[in-house]
């Protein structure tokens, strides 16, 4: 089955979802009172569904695009949502809670969900900003990575979907220790290995005879770390961003900024330089990896081409309200979101508070056309342009 590619756009701050074709710009529909979670972020599921969490309603939701309705499946979750992942074949999914707009961590919660049968469950795990991996197929294992103290938790699925009601705590079949500062996460579905960014690199663990196998330690390779962590199927490696220079935020344009891509099969670590400012997350499309660049001297969409090292660098229209030299990047500021799928050259970058949306032709560097939403998407949005329904499997956590 192959159909016109579709971007999905949520104005998080507005509480609007937008399905659009690409490349010809057109809304194909559009869901109201709907505010998702930025942080969680939208997860591929199989057969073209995807699946988010509106932080308002407290559900999960999985919407099928091309299907006769968009929200497939509404259930109810713990929030606000901090990640969301899923096993490789789709159907186990595990949503962890955050901070929300509260300025310390309070929750404990945890859900699990079976999406074939709409069964879900909340447990009790300990309070934190956890991330999560789902590791299959058979018998499914989440794993939480924890901070303060860090560590990766393991839970048998069967185990959580099965707690009793009342939220009750819940203790882990295995664990191993890990650095306290803990942020990114990714899991390469193939070898059911997990993959957890720290400020020495990025630790790796394997699931095999019910036990949680470290294995050695990735190093960054450069004075850097990365906060960010995602892998690309199609090439099979992971993908980072480094960040370093000034640790104060209100010097954030002296910020440095390094792609950072590590082969897993030949164990090969490239640094690409990537410019100063706010650069974070990063989407793989079928032949570049592209990246957002805001800085006060001008933004930019960065497109890192094969064979890597072929930097093409695309000029973006400035922001009204964008961060400025002497405040932080990210309280009160428009910012930037990147999409991009591994089965198509397309681009899709917004422009926070104008209600825009750059389409850019990664082969050619040429913007194809600007989609103009109803909303303004403040705070830069949220956006996921969606791989073909029988197209290669998508990542299984949320971004």
């Amino acid at each position: 089955m192959t159909t016109d590619p579709l971007l999905l756009v949520s104005d998080h701050m507005a509480g609007h979802v937008y399905a659009v074709t690409v490349p010809d710009g057109d809304v194909l529909w559009e869901l109201t009172g709907r505010h998702l979670s930025e942080h969680a972020g939208f997860l591929s599921l199989s057969r073209g569904r995807v699946a988010c969490v509106d932080d308002r309603r407290g559900e999960l939701l999985v919407l099928d695009p091309y299907g006769p309705e968009p929200v497939a499946a509404a259930i109810p979750v713990a929030v606000p949502a901090e990640h969301l992942a899923t096993d490789p074949s789709g159907r186990w999914v595990a949503v962890t809670t955050g901070l929300g707009r509260n300025g310390a961590p309070w929750s404990d919660l945890l859900t699990v969900a079976d999406l074939a049968t709409g069964d879900a469950a909340r447990v009790r795990t300990r309070v934190g900003e956890p991330g999560v991996t789902v590791l299959g197929p058979g018998d499914p294992v989440v794993v939480l990575r924890h901070r303060e103290p860090g560590s990766l938790d393991v839970h048998r699925y069967a185990d959580l979907l099965a707690a009793p009601p009342g939220c009750p705590p819940v203790t882990p079949v295995a664990t191993l220790p890990l650095p306290d500062d803990g942020h990114g996460d990714a899991q390469d579905p193939g070898e059911r290995r997990v993959f957890a960014a720290t400020g020495e690199g990025v630790h790796r663990a394997r699931w095999a005879d019910g036990t949680l196998v470290a294995e050695p330690v990735i190093p960054w390779g450069a004075p850097a770390r990365g906060w960010y962590l995602r892998l690309d199927g199609r090439r099979q490696a992971l993908w980072s961003t480094l960040r370093g220079g000034p640790a104060d935020p209100l010097r954030w344009p002296e910020w440095t900024n390094q792609a950072w891509r590590h082969d897993l099969g030949t164990g090969a670590t490239t640094l690409t330089d990537l410019g100063p400012g706010l650069v974070f997350r990063l989407a793989p499309a079928r032949r570049h990896t592209a990246f957002a660049r805001i800085h006060p001297g001008g933004d930019e969409l960065v497109l890192l081409g094969e064979p890597e090292g072929a930097v093409r660098r695309v000029p973006l229209p400035a922001m009204d309200g964008a961060p400025r030299a002497g405040g932080t990047p990210w309280e009160g500021v428009q910012r930037r979101a990147v999409a991009a799928s591994p089965d198509a050259d397309w681009v899709a970058v917004t422009r926070g508070g104008h209600g825009e949306v750059h389409l850019v032709d990664a082969v050619t560097g040429e913007e194809a056309d600007r989609l103009r939403l109803g909303t303004p998407l403040r705070h830069g949005g949220h956006a996921v342009l969606l791989p073909q329904p029988c197209g290669p499997d998508g990542d299984p956590v949320g971004r």
